[in-house]
């Protein structure tokens, strides 16, 4: 039989700070397992699980209790042993180290309070360092999933609670993406441009990539990134709408493409950014530019279906921070015309230029207005005037002053803008030039249209502002991994 020193060495071997590769060995026989997997199921399971020490706590000098996190879930980790060594250092380790921990999976008298796992713990018997956070963290996790409602609750009971600004959450982004609802955000993202691609791929839909560098301006005006290109002047591209019609042009018919859009705008609104995800596609059309409003309707009811149906826990992450509403929508997506909505918001007393664009008081005004009348939170608004709208948007054919254009609102703000096309080399010549854009810079795009072009048409769509309203989140930084705005360049 060992003696008490023996087995308090033999503890020692199986707790430390140590590297992933020298690992390998002292975890041998012990499965890898994710958190989010640990059910009771997998009760008696040898596991191994490497993850975030979230917080620790110390009963006595032989027992800890760790909860691991690993992405945005959480299992109860029991530290114990004879000599109290495994406990001790357990109870050292700094908030937020990553941990290698392996034992065997149990079932708790109770739910485990406080973690996603509650039916569950580990029974640990060995636990490595592999990673070790300062002491002092910039912020804490704990106070960045803090929600402002939480916060004002315990004011207003004289509490403290740490509030943590959006400008220390971004400069800290790094730990902030680590909190639950951040995770989820995130995750809906993915689901977002996925179905995006997913739907378009099965209505004939081509994915492309057009360049990032270009000559000249794509949309006009001044709120271009300039740089020297080899010696050439050259600016970001502001939209790939360009390229894409040239794309359908060149044969391919329907195209999309996911890639960085640039718009160099000195605006620090909460739906604008210097650098966003653009959602593109393009098409063909046969009879009528309602196709491409078509091709939107299916999209988006179906992106919305997709995300209520399959990501109902990470919308229930994101509300637990960030309360919202869900989401009023139709099966069949609402369209009025633009005439029509100016009169709406005539009738409730807004003043508004029929021939203008609305501004974005307006735009809400008649979001309300819209929910109120039809019960619904999305809609299209068609047939905007064409002064409004980029150079290359194609006139009514009834009436000029306006454009077979369109754009779609989500909770009273703007998310896609789409439009038929000019395909007609002279009108798209004149259109540019009363626009003040040298045509000379985009000869090779006007030139497309002068070896036959298909009328078509197509819309664009932010992919942080989709999910922002979707949820309701009110600041388009939270769905930025890493916001580029006119003051923000880092990290």
């Amino acid at each position: 039989m060992a003696s008490g020193d023996e087995r308090h060495g033999e503890e020692e071997g199986n707790y430390g700070d140590a590297t992933m590769g020298a690992l390998r060995e002292i975890y041998a026989g012990y499965a890898w397992a994710d958190v989010a997997s640990l059910e009771p199921e997998a009760a008696a399971a040898r596991v191994r699980v490497r993850g975030a020490a979230q917080a620790v706590r110390a009963v006595g000098r032989r027992v800890a209790f760790l909860v691991l996190r690993q992405g945005s879930a959480t299992v109860q980790c029991v530290v114990s042993g004879a000599g109290g060594g495994m406990a001790r250092f357990a109870a050292g380790l700094s908030r937020e180290s990553v941990v290698d921990v392996a034992g065997v999976v149990s079932l708790p008298r109770e739910p485990v309070r406080g973690t996603t796992q509650q039916l569950v713990e580990i029974q640990v018997e060995k636990l490595h360092c592999v990673s070790r956070a300062v002491a002092n963290l910039p912020i804490s996790v704990e106070d960045a999933a803090r929600s402002e409602e939480e916060v004002a609750r315990a004011k207003a009971a004289g509490e403290q609670r740490a509030h943590v600004g959006q400008d220390k959450r971004l400069d800290n982004r790094v730990i902030d993406l680590r909190t639950a609802a951040n995770q989820a955000i995130f995750r809906v993202e993915c689901q977002v441009e996925n179905v995006f691609r997913q739907v378009l791929l099965s209505e004939g839909f081509v994915g492309i990539h057009t360049p990032k560098l270009l000559g000249g301006s794509s949309e006009g005006g001044a709120s271009v990134f300039k740089l020297d290109y080899n010696g050439q002047p050259a600016c970001l591209a502001q939209s790939p709408q360009l390229h894409k019609q040239m794309a359908v042009c060149g044969g391919f018919e329907r195209v999309f493409l996911v890639g960085p859009v640039f718009r160099a705008e000195s605006s620090y609104t909460n739906r604008h950014l210097c650098e966003f995800v653009g959602l593109d596609a393009e098409m063909a059309l046969r009879d009528h530019y309602s196709e491409v409003c078509d091709v939107v309707d299916r999209l988006f009811v179906t992106m919305f279906d997709h995300l209520n149906k399959n990501c109902a826990k990470e919308l229930e992450a994101i509300q637990r921070q960030y309360p919202f509403k869900p989401l009023k929508y139709l099966k069949t997506t609402l369209r009025l015309d633009y005439n029509e909505g100016i009169r709406m918001l005539q009738e409730a007393g807004v003043d508004v230029d029929p021939m203008g664009d609305l501004n974005t008081e307006a735009e809400k005004k008649l979001g309300e207005l819209v929910r109120d009348k039809y019960d619904t939170e999305l809609y299209m608004l068609c047939r905007y005037p064409s002064a409004v709208r980029p150079f290359y948007t194609m006139p009514c054919p009834d009436d000029p002053r306006y454009s077979c254009s369109f754009d779609v609102f989500v909770r009273g703000e703007e998310i896609i803008s789409g439009a038929q096309r000019v395909h007609d080399p002279e009108l798209l010549t004149a259109q540019a030039e009363a626009r003040g854009i040298d045509v000379s810079t985009i000869a090779t795009y006007m030139d497309a249209f002068r070896y036959g072009a298909p009328p078509h048409g197509g819309f664009g769509v932010g992919l942080e502002r989709v999910v922002m309203l979707f949820c309701g989140l009110g600041n388009i930084r939270k769905t930025s991994l890493f916001p580029r705005d006119p003051s923000r360049l880092a990290p």
